[in-house]
């Protein structure tokens, strides 16, 4: 099965290749940060009773089995 290329993918691609390496890392510490706020906005939402306080702590459990433990 032969699939197409994403035109879309393609351009953040070489999009990508212009930036450099710091402007990487500054680009990918961002894309943590709105990740990490969509996030704790879906928990928020999820669980409208919940204080700041238990929606951290259902964020940090939830991060925990994330990690992968095969190291």
């Amino acid at each position: 099965m032969h699939i197409k290329p994403n035109p879309n993918h393609q351009f953040y691609l070489k999009t990508l290749l212009k930036m450099t390496p710091e402007q990487r890392l500054l680009k990918a510490f961002e894309l943590s940060e709105v990740t990490k706020a969509l996030f704790l906005f879906g928990l928020r939402k999820r669980f409208p009773d919940k204080s700041e306080k238990e929606i951290h702590q259902i964020f940090l459990e939830r991060i925990a089995q994330c990690y992968n433990r095969n190291y």
